[in-house]
């Protein structure tokens, strides 16, 4: 089941990108599997519309790549069901749950469920200018 998935992401993206290129004109520069892949699309869509032909493009490059990555016999179905309608598609605001409150840097804790707050970096810069001041005063 795991090659079925991965030849079938496989083979939606290199055909989304397949048609891509066709559209800005480098067909030329796609190998020639992907050249015969893409005859095959619009060879479809002269007789269904784009959708179907789109998908059944990529079952064929599917069955393909499914072979190629060592997958035997018939591919599995691995196409996801839809999703049924919604019915309403309001969803209910829900606050997210307050979030802890970390410890800080400086250690501060939790004292009777207040929390110290660290000093102030006015409070050190203040205490830093006393410092420098008393020394350039004591060097006199």
């Amino acid at each position: 089941m795991l090659i079925a998935r991965r030849a079938d992401t496989r083979a939606r993206a290199d055909f989304a990108t397949w048609k891509m290129m066709a559209k800005l004109n480098g067909l030329s520069a796609l190998p020639p599997d992907a050249q015969g892949f893409l005859d095959g699309y619009k060879k479809l869509l002269e007789r269904m519309n784009e959708d179907e032909a789109s998908e059944a493009t990529i079952a064929e490059v599917y069955k393909s790549y499914y072979l190629e990555m060592g997958g035997g016999g018939n591919p599995p179905d691995v196409r996801t069901r839809p999703a049924e309608p919604a019915k309403d598609n309001v969803t209910a605001f829900r606050r997210p749950a307050p979030k802890p409150k970390k410890a800080s840097f400086f250690g501060a804790t939790t004292v009777g469920g207040t929390q110290k707050r660290p000093l102030p970096v006015a409070l050190i810069f203040a205490c830093l200018v006393v410092v420098y001041v008393g020394i350039k005063f004591y060097w006199r």
